[in-house]
């Protein structure tokens, strides 16, 4: 069965940073390529940032350049989202996300004052 659970969300205020992580289960994870993206409740899928399978290239949506890094860990079979900086149109529900085999239930981020 494929897992993809993510944790490390939280509330946090604007400046701050958190940690996401997705540990992945199931499927050869160091064969697949993979991507966050984010839901605000009402609103379509955005997509955050990309990460190939041996971690060498990735890329990230304007809105969090220089801000977010994703990297991953195929040895432990899991995905980070290293957030720094958050603002509070960061506020969503991040999931990690395999275009085969979709994506978690999600953790949420809350960027508040």
């Amino acid at each position: 069965e494929v897992q993809l659970v993510e944790s490390g969300g939280g509330s946090v205020q604007p400046g701050g940073s958190l940690r996401l992580s997705c540990a992945a289960s199931g499927f050869i994870f160091s064969s697949k390529d993979m991507n966050w993206v984010r839901q605000v409740p009402g609103k379509g899928l955005e997509w955050v940032s990309f990460i190939d399978r041996g971690g060498g290239s990735t890329n990230y949506a304007d809105s969090v350049k220089g801000r977010f890094t994703i990297s991953r860990d195929n040895a432990k079979n899991t995905l980070y989202l290293q957030m720094n900086s958050l603002k509070p149109e960061d506020t969503a529900v991040y999931y990690c996300q395999n275009t085969y085999y979709g994506r978690g239930q999600g953790t949420q981020v809350t960027v508040s004052s």
